[in-house]
């Protein structure tokens, strides 16, 4: 009788055990990212805003970059020819038929030859100052998403935080690890997606840093042959 009680104990046992077993909870991005709680929900609203506006302006003005170092390569050629051929109308009208920012320096040029060298180039500067204001368009913002994406993130840590020791607080001093929890994730996803926004944001705003100022530079050495041209037609 006793062995048949020790086995039914055992049985038992086994049973209960495999009822206790953790099962292994699987949490996915979304629930990850919508688990903090409204104040971690509108934290992350905010940070996906910025995450959508860095990517629009990093395309639109990769685009208009891009657009913009377009240009032929016998441009110059035929503004040379033109000029020294005493051909300035068909030179003005090249011009007006390219539509790149080194076309409208040359342009600008054009309209002022007969005048000083030195004006020349003043007029060449300003115009340049304008394309280069143009190519820049909306690209500080880029920085600024940059920097306000980490530091929107840094805010959500804070507010995680808060709201984990308010539990803490008020538990009674009975803490449940389960209690804390939205807390926590408020305060870790709001972190890692706000450091991930500021990173696209920066690597996005320098790489449009660059392909300016290779512009920038096409723009000057153009002009500089423009000004040699006038200076040395033959």
């Amino acid at each position: 009788m006793s062995i048949l009680l020790q086995t039914d104990s055992l049985s038992v046992a086994k049973e209960t055990m495999a009822n206790t077993v953790p099962v292994e909870k699987t949490l996915s991005i979304i629930e990850l990212l919508t688990s903090g709680g409204l104040g971690g929900q509108l934290i992350m609203i905010a940070l996906f805003l910025m995450f959508f506006v860095a990517l629009y302006l990093y395309f639109e003005r990769l685009m208009a970059i891009k657009k913009a170092s377009q240009i032929d390569i016998n441009f110059m050629n035929q503004i040379r020819e033109n000029i020294r051929n005493g051909r300035i109308d068909n030179a003005k009208m090249l011009c007006a038929k390219t539509s790149s920012p080194v076309a409208r320096l040359i342009e600008k040029g054009i309209s002022r030859i007969g005048k000083p060298l030195n004006d020349i180039n003043i007029a060449i500067e300003n115009a340049g100052k304008l394309e280069i204001y143009k190519l820049e368009k909306n690209v500080s913002m880029l920085a600024s998403i940059s920097g306000a994406g980490p530091m929107t993130g840094f805010l959500g840590t804070v507010v995680g935080m808060i709201m984990a020791f308010h539990k803490m607080a008020s538990s009674g001093g009975q803490i449940e690890v389960g209690a804390l929890s939205e807390g926590i994730y408020t305060a870790m996803t709001t972190t890692v997606v706000g450091l991930i926004v500021g990173i696209i944001a920066y690597v996005g705003y320098n790489h449009l840093v660059v392909k300016t100022d290779k512009v920038v530079h096409m723009m000057e050495a153009n002009a500089v042959d423009f000004l040699d041209l006038l200076t040395d037609p033959a």
